[in-house]
């Protein structure tokens, strides 16, 4: 079972996102996927800025991102919504919590992708 951390001891975006999943009410306001969202579009930011490199599914400026061209194959259908926004609307029609359904989809497509 993974343990809390500190952000700076956080190896990679799964890393972060293990650490989110263990307590998603401190770091994601209201479970709310969008606010996640933005939060990784962040992390994504900080990473140019700070100059570091490492494969993130979940943003690509102009153009699908890996997870997102992932929820569409799955889904069967292409959308321009974003990842966050087509979580969110597939929990409200099954009655799923959005970060639970997010993280059950995230674990697929880790497995997927390996």
């Amino acid at each position: 079972m993974t343990k809390p951390k500190q952000p700076n001891e956080c190896e990679n975006v799964y890393d972060f996102l293990d650490q989110v999943r263990l307590r998603p009410g401190m770091w994601v306001a209201g479970s709310s996927l969008t606010h996640l969202d933005s939060m990784l579009r962040g992390y994504r930011v900080a990473m140019e800025v700070h100059g570091a490199k490492e494969a993130l599914p979940f943003w690509a400026p102009g153009e699908d991102t890996p997870f997102d061209s992932w929820l569409n194959e799955r889904n069967g259908r292409a959308s321009s919504l974003r990842w966050s926004t087509q979580i969110e609307r597939e929990a409200k029609a099954t009655g799923i919590p959005a970060i639970e359904l997010f993280f059950t989809l995230l674990d697929q497509f880790r497995a997927e992708s390996q």
